[in-house]
């Protein structure tokens, strides 16, 4: 066989070593950005919450893509002061929000080195208790590999997590190599369907069927379904259509500034119409 070489797979090649530095700079200096992204009731309309997505607003290079900067990350280490950043931000921002009126569970995602460190759920619980924040009110989002890194840790930690009523769910579910059997026992309230197979779901039938077979595996097990990647009002009607219980993506709304989020709702009623018109 012939393996392909690319720079971007060479832990060693001087751009990835040169971003690694900078990285950490960085992160030290505040230009990691946190934008935020509603996940929408497709049977009422109402936001049901919102996921905190990162971005890297390098000063010379731009914007970086959590695709480049995350491998990195946990290649060297940063990941875990870095996701534990962005849960404390989450929860401020929550904080902040509660304090104007506006109540929405905030999700994060957790990464792999996280989800197997047992001084988790310690460090998340005194971050609620100085803000304030119901548990409830936090959300962490797994994927399917994560948690099959180490099944019985993850579970673990999942147990706990759960006993302190923080909202988890499992990620990008049907891109990774989970075991049904793990799964039907995970403590997770939530099933977020990879955006692979929703942005494919109107035209490619193997694609609707793995959608449609992961909504009903999910409300036999009990669990709230999540599509994500909803780029267009046919993919939503289409959902709609299967019984999925909410959605996110660019056709509700692109990652938002916090300060953005309060005006966006105020505009978000015409969900509602939409349901309206879906109904009819």
């Amino acid at each position: 066989g012939v393996a392909v070489y690319t720079s971007e797979q060479d832990r060693y090649h001087p751009e990835r070593l040169a971003l690694m530095g900078e990285l950490r700079q960085g992160m030290a200096s505040g230009q990691l950005v946190l934008n935020y992204q509603p996940m929408i009731n497709l049977k009422t309309g109402q936001v049901i919450g919102v996921e905190v997505l990162m971005r890297w607003q390098h000063p010379q290079r731009g914007l970086i893509s959590p695709a480049q900067f995350i491998p990195l990350a946990e290649q060297t280490g940063l990941i875990k002061p870095m996701t534990l950043g962005t849960i404390e931000a989450a929860v401020r921002q929550c904080q902040a929000w509660q304090r104007g009126g506006l109540n929405l569970t905030v999700s994060v995602n957790l990464s792999v080195r996280c989800l197997q460190d047992a001084r988790l759920p310690d460090q998340i619980a005194k971050l609620l208790d100085a803000s304030g924040v119901a548990p409830g009110r936090l959300g962490l989002e797994i994927t399917e590999s994560c948690i099959m890194g180490d099944p019985e840790r993850a579970m673990e930690i999942l147990t706990c997590l759960n006993r302190m009523e923080l909202k988890l769910s499992v990620d990008d579910f049907g891109t990774g190599y989970s075991s049904l059997a793990y799964l039907k026992r995970l403590p997770v309230h939530e099933l977020k369907i990879d955006k692979a197979f929703v942005l494919g779901m109107m035209r490619d039938r193997h694609d609707a069927a793995i959608v449609r077979a992961a909504v009903d595996m999910g409300h036999d097990l009990g669990l709230v379904v999540v599509a994500e990647g909803v780029e267009d009002q046919q993919t939503w009607h289409g959902l709609v259509a299967i019984g999925c219980d909410a959605a996110q993506g660019y056709y509700m709304s692109r990652p938002i500034p916090a300060a953005d989020l309060p005006r966006w709702l105020n505009e978000s009623h015409r969900w509602s119409a939409l349901i309206h018109m879906a109904g009819r």
